[in-house]
């Protein structure tokens, strides 16, 4: 893991696909995002990002136990498109943001968002809305160890130290 800081992030034009279910659905989500643009001709301005719409890591957990997990998978695009069907197409909120970035396999996360979280309490930061990661590089072409992962937080100071 790496260290915590607080960045500004810019809103970003985006197209996505939101399911309820467990997070096993996210490796096939991905692919139909990226088929769904190269099928379309659509530039692919970013790397992709699942947005996470739990507000905790406990109902994030519990969500995912009982699948009811609300998950959406977004990549950046360069210019607005129409919503076909289950792909939508909207500007990704910015803002203050806590970021860190975790090094390793997706399923070995866990620490990283525990520091995050501890973080922010230690720091007096509440989180406002939907935490996001964003895939810097391709499991598929790196080793496990070798993945980074941006984890990003909106949120707001709410007690000063």
């Amino acid at each position: 893991m790496s260290d915590i800081s607080i960045v500004e992030i810019e809103p970003q034009l985006v197209i996505g696909i939101r399911r309820i279910g467990s997070y096993e659905l996210l490796p096939e989500m991905f692919p139909e995002i990226f088929q769904f643009a190269v099928g379309n001709n659509i530039e692919i301005a970013g790397p992709p990002i699942f947005v996470m719409h739990g507000t905790s890591e406990e109902d994030a957990l519990r969500a995912n136990s009982e699948g009811n997990a609300d998950l959406e998978v977004v990549i950046p695009v360069s210019e607005k498109i129409g919503d076909t069907g289950s792909v939508k197409c909207y500007e990704l909120p910015g803002g203050k943001m806590a970021k860190t970035i975790h090094k390793g396999p997706y399923e070995e996360c866990g620490p990283t968002y525990q520091a995050l979280f501890a973080w922010l309490a230690e720091n007096g930061f509440a989180i406002l809305g939907s935490m996001r990661e964003v895939y810097l590089n391709d499991p598929q072409e790196i080793a496990p160890e070798d993945i980074l992962t941006e984890i990003y937080a909106p949120v707001e100071q709410v007690i000063d130290l």
